[in-house]
């Protein structure tokens, strides 16, 4: 199993930068892709960027342009930076990490990241 915590979330204002971190632990894995999700009270959880071994990269258009992700070379740390944060950016997000052997992936817990003047 494969454990994963996010960390770096908090409240900032609207025009503020942050940057998210999730760490992965556990038995020996090989992640085939890394990314960031994250849920609005009464929304579904939605898709925000992803990372492959190889480094690309894919966003979400409504944070395209201002949110990048980045992952250490063994795919076992990513980190989501944040520029120029809305209001709607308001969310708990999490960190998802997939294996050959689960292509839907590991969840973290989740950490909160709230815009707000």
């Amino acid at each position: 199993q494969v454990q994963l915590v996010e960390s770096g979330g908090g409240l900032v204002q609207p025009g503020d930068s942050l940057t998210l971190s999730c760490a992965a632990a556990g038995s020996a894995f090989t992640a085939t892709a890394m990314a960031w999700y994250r849920q609005a009270p009464g929304k579904e959880r939605e898709f925000i960027a992803g990372i492959v071994g190889g480094g690309t990269t894919r966003y979400a258009d409504s944070v395209k342009g201002r949110f990048s992700i980045s992952r250490d070379r063994t795919m076992t740390t990513t980190r989501l930076q944040m520029n120029n944060l809305k209001p709607e950016d308001t969310a708990a997000y999490y960190c998802n990490l997939k294996t050959p052997f689960k292509p839907d992936g590991f969840w973290g817990q989740g950490t909160q990241v709230t815009v707000s003047s």
